[in-house]
């Protein structure tokens, strides 16, 4: 390397720095299209750009570079563009970088006011003002503006519009109310930071200040003019309708005014105004009067003008004229007006009672007012009347203790009087009752004294009727049996037939029924008050005699009593005590029974009174008792019977006046079990020796127990089931079997026996002695065992269990 060329290399070069150019700041419109650009102008060569956001987010944006500067491009402007956003610029390995915030703003339209055309006069409303697509939504402020006086203001973020509560008047109608948005951001132009929309108001109310004008009192024939003023919003409809005095409303037209031609009487009265919107209605009325002079003058009579003497009559005097200030009512006496009332108004009445003949006459209406007079008269007549009188029942015949009534009727007199008196007796009248033209006397419990003729007096004025009827009274009351109680039989039972207070006595009889048969009779004796009737009866009683009754039928031979009243009875049972008897067992379903069969004793027995029935069993002479009550019957049943329950069975019943039983014998049978063998004194013997087998089984009635040996024909019988082989020879060997039967069954059983040779001469030893000794035994245990065997046949079984085979 030259010097030169060191030289050069080794002298200091000059350091240049580029300057990046990206604003800090920016602020964009939602919606528009807008560039952002980053540019190193002091680069001498081409410049490499990057971008990059700083949050967690894309950059939403187009890039477009060139040599010295990178633009990017943003379509259309959103509110997720917000961003920090890094521009890094590298110029002759040289790299800059710069940072930029991206804030975004979004106020596109005036606000929305709504509710402010349909206001409730009085009422709160509620208006509401909506801004839409606001960003960022806490910077918006919200005014509520009336006149230019501000009325509320929201600066808090809304979320579904901003609302204001207005109670409106009148006068609020067609006035102007604005709302107006402020989006307080930095750098938003001036004409974009306030927007405001103005409506008019429109207030909506019901019907008010109602009122009715014209003139309400108008001369007959002249025109009626009447007008109806109300305000409300929207504009009321209007309805006239006229209320007749009738009750009838009729609809008179659909307009403001009402008009009417030549008004009648019948246009008097009162007309309504009805007013409606949508929001409400409301009513006013007014009379109308028309004036005349009195016409349709009335007078009548109530209930009518053509009377009976002593009736009651109202005369009524009335007129429609309009206004009728005074009404008079007279009778004209002689030729002139006599005043009965007067009264100031359109009508008076007068009532009569109690009218007599010289009532009757002409009666005058007059009606008086300022436009004129009118007058009307009636002829009222009195006439006399016929008085007829009915007294119900004519006769009256009735048992003491009943009721009594009387009704005395009045016919052809208004307002009749009436008396009663009792012609036989003291005057001794109980409950009277008079409603008009009846009266009644009532006596709820008749006594004798109640009897005689009773008079009904009906006074009509100075007329007097009258009518009367005759009461008899009777006394029956029910008869009562009585018994000496009960009675055995044989012996007498005195019946006693009472009936307390009678009267007549002297028309009783007294009659004792036995069913339809009579058997004795007697009739009671004068007596002038009420007496006590009795009768006596004896009577033998006898067994057939039980549960009978006995009547006695007490008649009253009076006439005119009904027949149901004159016949009563009263009745008694006989009871009569007598000991047991007809006692009888019975068995079902027989009395000779197999094992295993069921059966039920029944003891039946007849006695009174009612003692005690015992069912008993006697086995060996020794009585058990099976089952007992306290009544005339009992029964036992046993399921399953065994040939235990073989024996006498009793039934005794008692009470205490004696007993009765009855008995009844009861045989159970079986066929043969539970047999068993038993040989002595073993299968294998000696030769010679002899071999005693008992046989036993449990059966009735007694089994044929047969021995044979099975290789040979010979069969042995035997009744106890014992069996004795005596001198066994070796020939004796063999099977033998033994069969027990009788007619329900049988069982057989097969043994062995081995005899063994006897030895040849053998020495003489203590056998020899003792084998007479054991022929002793064996005797001796044979006949223990035929006395057993015999005992078992009694029981019905061979059982020989007992038997001890060592002493056989």
């Amino acid at each position: 390397m030259n010097s030169a060329l060191l030289l050069t290399l080794l002298l200091p070069v000059a350091v240049v720095s580029h300057v990046l150019d990206l604003p800090s700041n920016v602020l964009f419109k939602v919606g528009d299209r807008r560039n952002l650009t980053c540019s190193m102008s002091s680069c001498p060569e081409k410049v490499k750009f990057v971008w990059r956001s700083l949050e967690d987010k894309p950059l939403f944006a187009a890039i477009k570079s060139q040599d010295k500067e990178s633009v990017l491009i943003f379509d259309n402007v959103m509110k997720d563009l917000e961003n920090s956003i890094v521009c890094k610029a590298t110029c002759q390995k040289e790299t800059k970088q710069a940072t930029t915030k991206i804030k975004v703003y979004s106020f596109p339209s005036n606000p929305v006011i709504s509710g402010y055309d349909r206001l409730k006069l009085g009422e709160e409303n509620i208006l509401g003002c909506e801004v839409s697509s606001v960003y960022p939504s806490e910077f918006l402020k919200v005014q509520w503006l009336y006149e230019d006086k501000v009325l509320q203001t929201h600066e808090e973020e809304p979320e579904r519009g901003v609302h204001y509560k207005f109670t409106p008047s009148s006068e609020d109608d067609g006035k102007s109310i604005t709302c107006r948005a402020s989006l307080n951001v930095d750098g938003i132009p001036p004409d974009e930071k306030i927007k405001e929309t103005s409506v008019n108001m429109t207030v909506l109310s019901a019907p008010h200040n109602v009122k009715v004008s014209g003139a309400t009192a108008v001369p007959l024939g002249s025109s009626l003019n009447l007008t109806c003023e109300a305000e409300g919003k929207p504009k009321p409809a209007f309805t006239w309708t006229a209320l007749k005095p009738d009750g009838q409303s009729v609809e008179m037209g659909k307009h403001q005014d009402l008009f009417v031609h030549n008004v009648s009487l019948s246009d008097a009265g009162t007309y309504q105004c009805d007013i409606r919107n949508e929001f409400g209605n409301q009513r006013a009325s007014v009379s109308v009067v028309v004036e005349a002079p009195p016409m349709d003058t009335l007078i009548e009579a109530s209930p009518q003008s053509i009377l009976k003497e002593g009736d009651s009559v109202s005369i009524f005097c009335k007129s429609s004229g309009v206004p009728v200030t005074r009404v008079v009512l007279s009778r004209r006496v002689d030729g002139e007006k006599k005043e009965l009332m007067s009264s100031e108004g359109a009508e008076t009445s007068v009532p009569l009672f109690s009218v007599k003949l010289a009532d009757s006459g002409v009666f005058v209406c007059e009606a008086i007012n300022e436009y004129g007079r009118q007058e009307t008269t009636l002829n009222l007549t009195v006439e006399a009347h016929l008085l007829e009188v009915v007294l119900t029942p004519g006769e009256v015949l009735l048992e003491r203790g009943s009721s009594l009534v009387l009704s005395c009727q009045a016919s052809g007199c208004p307002q009749p009087k009436f008396s009663w008196k009792n012609l036989s007796n003291t005057p001794k009248l109980r409950l009277i009752e008079t409603d008009g033209f009846q009266s009644q006397l009532s006596v709820n419990l008749v006594e004798l004294e109640d009897e005689g003729t009773y008079l009904c007096e009906v006074t009509c004025g100075s007329i007097k009727k009258s009518k009367q009827t005759e009461v008899k009274v009777f006394s029956f009351p029910s008869p009562v049996v009585t018994n000496s109680g009960p009675s055995l039989v044989g012996e007498i039972m005195k019946l006693t037939c009472t009936v307390q207070e009678v009267f007549p006595a002297n028309l009783f009889q007294i009659l004792w029924m036995d069913g339809e048969r009579e058997m004795l009779s007697g009739t009671g004796s004068f007596s002038s008050g009420t007496t006590n009737l009795t009768s006596v009866y004896s009577y033998h009683v006898d067994t057939g005699d039980q549960d009978k009754r006995i009547t006695c039928k007490v008649l009253l031979e009076m006439h005119g009593v009904p027949a149901a009243q004159a016949v009563k009875t009263a009745s008694t049972t006989l009871s009569i005590h007598y000991p047991p008897r007809v006692t009888r067992i019975t068995v079902s379903p027989l009395t000779e029974l197999k094992e295993g069969e069921s059966m039920k004793i029944s003891c039946l027995s007849d006695g009174f009174p009612v003692g005690r029935t015992v069912l008993k069993r006697v086995v060996d002479g020794i009585q058990t008792e099976l089952t007992a009550s306290d009544g005339l019957e009992t029964s036992f049943a046993i399921p399953s019977v065994e040939l235990d329950d073989s024996g006498i069975y009793i039934c005794e019943t008692s009470n205490k006046y004696g007993s009765h039983n009855d008995s009844v014998e009861i045989t159970v049978k079986a066929p043969p079990r539970n047999m068993t063998v038993e040989i002595f004194p073993s299968t294998d013997v000696q030769e010679g020796q002899n071999i005693t087998i008992c046989c036993r089984s449990v059966s009735f009635p007694p089994p044929a127990v047969v021995l044979s040996k099975l290789d040979s024909e010979k069969n042995v019988y035997s009744l106890d089931g014992v069996f004795l082989l005596i001198n066994l020879t070796p020939n004796d060997t063999g099977l033998y079997q033994i069969n027990v039967t009788n007619y329900l069954g049988y069982e057989t059983e097969i043994f062995n026996i081995n005899v063994m040779e006897k030895r040849v001469n053998p020495p003489l030893d203590w056998n020899d002695f003792l084998m007479p000794a054991t022929y002793l035994g064996v005797a001796t245990a044979m006949l223990g065992v035929v006395v057993y065997v015999l005992s078992a046949r009694k029981k019905g079984s061979y059982d020989l269990t007992k038997s001890n085979p060592s002493t056989v």
